[in-house]
Parts: C-alpha cells; sequence; structure tokens
C-alpha cells in the first residue's frame, strides 16, 4: 500500500509518527519527494489536494469550508474529497466557468474568515453537520474536538442558535460529538452505534478484578466492548496471541465484545448496523433477523 493511500485511509492528515507506524522513514521521504504527500508543519503531513483546495479558493476570492476547511485546520476526516468545497459571499453571482471542478456554497463570511481564506473552525463544523451523513459530520466534530480547535460547550451553543435546513442534523452532531475518539474509524462505528440505540463511550476503561483494558468503545451498564480493526495487519505470533488473551479474558469476565473490521466500518456499513442491532435485540430478550443474505455464508 502507498503512503498516499495509507495517509488517505487516516483521515487526510497524519503525523510522520502515524506514518512510521506502516511504511518505512525512506518510504515516506520518497513520497514527499514525488509529491504524494506534502509537509504541512513540522511532523504534519497531509496530501496534495490540501493545497490544491486553498489556490482554488484564492483563484475564485471565495474561502474554503465544509470538508476542505476541515482539511486545513488539520483533522482527519471519514472521505478525502475529491473536489474543493468553497464558500461564497451572500450575494456573489458565481460564472459556470469558475464553477467548474468545486463544490459551491453560499453564506455571509466574516471578515476573519474572508482575510484567512477559511471558514472558522465552529463554522466548519457546523457546515459539515448540516450537510453530510451523521457518521462523516460525527468523524469530523470529533476530530475538531480532539485538536482543541473547538470545545464541545461552544459548539453546542452555537448548535442551538442554528435555523433552517440541516439545523436539527447539526445539533444531533454536537450533542454526540466527543473528542476522545482516537481516530475517524472510531468515530464513524460509533455513528453507527448510536443510529441503532447504542450510546458507547469512546476510549473505555474496563476494570474488574484481574482485568484491565482500554477499549475503543464500549459501555459498562451493558457490558459490551466494540472495537474497530484498522485496516492494517496485526499479524505477529506476538500481537495475535494478546489478542486471543485479551478477548478470552472479555468473555470470562461476562463482557461481550464485537468486533468490526475496516471495510465493513467505512464502506460495507450494512453488516455492521445488523450485528449491533442484533446484539441489541438479543440483549433485550428478541429474537435477531436473519443477516442479509450476503452475508448468510460467512459462518
Amino acid at each position: 500500500m502507498s503512503v498516499a493511500l495509507t495517509l488517505t485511509r487516516l483521515g487526510g492528515c497524519a503525523t510522520t509518527k502515524e506514518l512510521r507506524r506502516h511504511h518505512s522513514r525512506r518510504a515516506i521521504a520518497k513520497a514527499r519527494g514525488d509529491g504524494h504527500v506534502v509537509a504541512v508543519g513540522r511532523g504534519r503531513l497531509t496530501l496534495p489536494t490540501t493545497g490544491e483546495h486553498r489556490r482554488a479558493a484564492h483563484a475564485r476570492t471565495a474561502v474554503q469550508s465544509h470538508l476542505s476547511a476541515a482539511l486545513h485546520h488539520g483533522w482527519k476526516v471519514k472521505t478525502v474529497p475529491d473536489l474543493p468545497h468553497l464558500t461564497f459571499p451572500r450575494n456573489r453571482r458565481l460564472r459556470a466557468s469558475r464553477g467548474d471542478g468545486v463544490v459551491p456554497h453560499w453564506a455571509d463570511l466574516s471578515t476573519v474568515e474572508v482575510a484567512e481564506g477559511v471558514t472558522s473552525p465552529v463554522r466548519t463544523v457546523l457546515d459539515c453537520a448540516r450537510t453530510l451523513p451523521f457518521d462523516e459530520a460525527l468523524a469530523v466534530a470529533d476530530s475538531a474536538l480532539r485538536s482543541g480547535a473547538v470545545h464541545g460547550d461552544d459548539l453546542v451553543r452555537a448548535a442551538s442558535g442554528l435555523r433552517g435546513v440541516g439545523s436539527a442534523a447539526a445539533r444531533k452532531v454536537a450533542a454526540y460529538a466527543d473528542g476522545r475518539a482516537a481516530n475517524p474509524l472510531e468515530s464513524v462505528l460509533r455513528a453507527l452505534a448510536i443510529e441503532v440505540g447504542l450510546d458507547l463511550t469512546p476510549q473505555l476503561e474496563v476494570a474488574d478484578p484481574g482485568l484491565y483494558a482500554r477499549v475503543d468503545l464500549g459501555s459498562e451498564e451493558l457490558r459490551l466492548i466494540v472495537e474497530a480493526e484498522g485496516y492494517e495487519s496485526h499479524g505477529t505470533r506476538k500481537g495475535l496471541r494478546r489478542d486471543c488473551q485479551r478477548h478470552s479474558l472479555f468473555a470470562i469476565w461476562a463482557w461481550s465484545s464485537l468486533r468490526f473490521a475496516y471495510e465493513d466500518v467505512m464502506f460495507d456499513q450494512e453488516w455492521t448496523r445488523w450485528v449491533l442491532s442484533s446484539w441489541l435485540i438479543a440483549r433485550r430478550g428478541g429474537t435477531p433477523a436473519s443477516p442479509p443474505s450476503r452475508f448468510r455464508a460467512v459462518a
């Protein structure tokens, strides 16, 4: 897998330390030299599209917004946008030729946003929350809180004042945003859990006599552990053994443990939703429906 693809799957931006878990220093240096990834600060790398979006905004006297602004602020996203998202002043008319190759939006812009060429952190989160699916929007909001650029109380307060299309969706994202989520994969998995009625805590500490673990998501009340397995291989014998021991301990101490692959969480969510909802139905004494037909051969 190329360094650029890894960076994409890590949310569009990452530290050198994060990339070193998957690639050698030489591979990262070559990717930089070839222009496949770009350094935007000390130890921080991003995709060239970030700079392209900034140039597109400047050329059109617009500001970066939505997912383009999220990447500009250094936040991780579920899906790196192919086209720049640009916001123009509300009274601005855009010639057809100037709208080619961009996703245009219109809004009242502050003088600071115009000067800096990008929407403010809080506005960026709310713009994404109003227009993106819940899982993508939650990934942006979690990353914004994790970065420290946005505070939860400020986000909830700003969302409460919204009116019009997407305002209810924005308030939902603001209510559930949590900076403890480690990455977009965990944020997306938590969004799917919320949609089926499971409100899970990110980075839950599981502690019982003889057992201590920090898990991706969980509920102490339900004694449920939900983990998102990244796309990278965990295939060392030592790692496999430790993983087997960990999940055996969960079972011994009566914790339910559900594990999901990167691909099922991010791209093929039907299975993930069915598993989460089926677990909840079974816990309540019901009988889960059969899995979707294309998954019935899994067992």
